[in-house]
């Protein structure tokens, strides 16, 4: 009978851990509870303020400041969902376009 040598079993053991590791996130459509903003997938089963910060905090990432300071300080949910958005908003990159012509002489 053959024996298995303890490097085999490691390299078996960590491909098994990144295979398994590799399954995605799965989304929840809207009109199962999955929340969507800006086109980004931020989970499911939101309260509305926390929705509501998402969307004030993602609109702050791209450069139109907007927070309910009352909420921000009083209600937890907002507070996070503000966090949440400005962070999972920012844009990877920003491309500026130069609108003037160049004159070529």
């Amino acid at each position: 009978m053959r024996t298995i040598q303890p490097a085999a079993i490691i390299l078996l053991s960590a491909f098994m851990i990144l295979f398994t590791a590799c399954g995605g996130v799965h989304h929840t459509p809207e009109n199962q509870g999955g929340f969507y903003y800006s086109g980004i997938y931020f989970g499911k089963n939101f309260s509305p303020a926390l929705k509501e910060g998402v969307s004030d905090g993602c609109e702050t990432s791209k450069g139109l400041y907007s927070k309910d300071h009352i909420l921000f300080n009083t209600d937890i949910d907002y507070n996070t969902g503000w966090f949440l958005g400005r962070k999972r908003c920012i844009p990877l990159f920003k491309v500026e376009e130069n609108n003037q012509s160049e004159k070529v002489t």
